[in-house]
């Protein structure tokens, strides 16, 4: 029985019902003619479709009374209707069961395909809304932290955060949050280097992208670039602090224009705050404008490791404020970091060296008054044929299971000494220092980058231990003896980024240890090192 056949006998009447009064009344007031039945059964079908009608009893038990009584017993033979003196009234108490055998007979009378089960079960659904510059639970926190602080007297704040951790993306969302709150305002972002100058603009012109809610200016006044002060109004400055400075002394009334115009002032690398040339800028950029926050962004809250006057000045710097990562079940964030894979799991060895230096008295007196080494004893480390061979051989052994290599040399001539014997001995290594050309230092850390798969090692001196973002890389060789923990945790945070912020999973740190010099060996101690000079008195 082809359902059509059936359905053309049902009447204007009978149409009604199956259509509904309602939609039926509708169809006629607007226009009489189109409520044929010829064009009701179009509208029926259109509607409801023919397997919904027989799958709803009401409509199915109407379709039955339009069966001629021979269909009529031979589909309640199919559907093992129950015996009745009227047929009709048998097919009436049928139940169809969804999925069931008698289901499909139905469906097999009327030429029709039994459609696919539903889930009738209530079911909830969901699509996941991923975020384009998303924090970590981590992040998050600090970053909610340092928020709720800059609101406060004093308004200022500094985030630790180690090494590798997104400090840098944290900022990001801080900085966002002041621009997108306040129309329109500045913000000033404050770097030493020209590296870390041009990492902030692109990455906050990355983040704005996601973050923002108007078009902004990224202003920049380091290097060659020069700045307008009559066209900055609503934006970020990203300025060099050593052209800031210059541009003060020079002109107090410009640095007082800037501050007059922001709302918020990032330090990066924080712990040089209390430096001559920061005190100058902070002085006149934040001071004077009550309203005006200080953020400062660093991996080392302290400034070196043996002067605790310098450290306790930083603390009161930033009014005893610091927002650091906590993490329950873990007495040091880096260890959750490692544990999460944000950091990888780092093997650090020391190489031992027996440096015959013969220190006099009068040496050992300046190594233990000075922040760093005295030049004439590095000058000797650097040029110690046993020593430079015992290095070069240790890089050689980390290329068999490293493609990128990180050397920090102690000179500008030892970088290029230890990158030409690695390249007379067929190894692809460059030297990077202060004195490198800007376009051929692009050039190699742009190659140090790439995806080729061939070993590559720069050999560097005093430019890459902050603002170098190169995450595949996996090995360093620390050559450079130091006191200061501050620059020590700085190099060895160039390889630990973990898997989950695009590096690696382990890596491998290597420090040559002059056995009558100082060395640090772990950057998990280097996190916690100033805790005690933090803690409010």
């Amino acid at each position: 029985m082809n359902f059509d056949d059936l359905l053309s006998r049902a009447d204007e009447e009978t149409l009604q019902t199956l259509l509904g009064s309602s939609a039926f009344r509708l169809v006629k007031l607007l226009d009489s003619r189109l409520a044929t039945p010829t064009n009701l059964r179009e509208v029926l079908v259109s509607i409801y479709s023919r397997e919904s009608l027989l799958l709803s009893k009401d409509t199915r038990t109407i379709l039955f009374e339009l069966l001629l009584p021979k269909q009529a017993k031979i589909l309640a033979t199919i559907l093992s209707a129950s015996d009745h003196e009227d047929v009709f009234q048998a097919l009436k108490e049928v139940k169809i069961r969804r999925g069931s055998e008698r289901e499909r007979n139905l469906f097999d009378f009327f030429e029709l395909v039994v459609p696919s089960t539903e889930e009738s079960e209530e079911t909830f659904s969901s699509d996941l809304a991923a975020p384009q510059y998303a924090l970590f639970a981590h992040q998050r926190s600090a970053a909610a932290k340092v928020k709720q602080l800059l609101q406060k007297e004093p308004r200022r704040v500094l985030l630790h955060m180690p090494t590798g951790s997104g400090k840098t993306r944290t900022a990001m969302h801080i900085i966002a949050d002041r621009l997108r709150s306040q129309e329109p305002t500045l913000v000033v972002w404050l770097a030493y280097s020209e590296e870390l100058c041009q990492q902030a603009a692109a990455e906050f012109q990355r983040a704005w992208k996601y973050l923002g809610d108007r078009d902004l200016s990224i202003y920049r006044f380091w290097g060659n670039h020069e700045l307008d002060l009559d066209q900055v109004r609503d934006g970020l400055v990203v300025a060099g602090l050593s052209k800031l400075y210059s541009r003060a002394k020079r002109s107090i009334q410009f640095i007082n224009q800037l501050g007059s115009r922001s709302s918020l002032v990032i330090i990066d690398e924080a712990h040089q705050a209390i430096a001559e040339t920061y005190q100058l800028v902070l002085d006149v950029l934040v001071l004077p404008y009550q309203n005006t926050a200080l953020l400062g962004l660093t991996a080392t809250p302290g400034r070196t490791w043996a002067d605790i006057s310098a450290d306790e000045e930083l603390a009161e710097f930033f009014a005893q404020r610091k927002v650091t990562l906590e993490v329950p079940g873990y007495e040091n964030p880096v260890e959750y970091l490692v544990s999460e894979q944000y950091l990888a799991r780092v093997k650090y060895r020391s190489l031992l060296h027996q440096s015959g230096l013969n220190l006099s008295n009068n040496d050992l007196k300046r190594i233990e008054e000075e922040l760093e080494l005295p030049k004439n004893i590095l000058t000797r480390l650097a040029e110690n044929e046993q020593r430079n061979l015992r290095i070069i051989l240790e890089i050689e052994d980390l290329a068999k299971h490293h493609k990128r290599i990180l050397v920090f040399a102690i000179s500008v001539e030892h970088s290029k000494l230890l990158a030409a014997v690695l390249q007379a001995r067929s190894w692809q290594a460059s030297a990077v220092t202060a004195k490198t050309p800007a376009s051929e230092r692009e050039r190699i850390i742009a190659r140090f980058k790439d995806d080729n798969p061939e070993t590559k090692i720069i050999c560097n001196y005093g430019v890459l231990t902050t603002g170098f973002d190169a995450p595949r890389t996996s090995a360093t060789v620390i050559a450079r003896p130091t006191k200061s923990l501050v620059l020590y945790s700085q190099m060895v945070g160039r390889t630990i980024r973990g898997l989950k912020a695009g590096g690696n999973e382990k890596a491998e740190i290597v420090t040559v240890v002059d056995t009558d010099l100082p060395g640090f060996g772990s950057v998990a101690d280097a996190f916690n090192n100033w805790e005690d000079i933090w803690r409010l008195k």
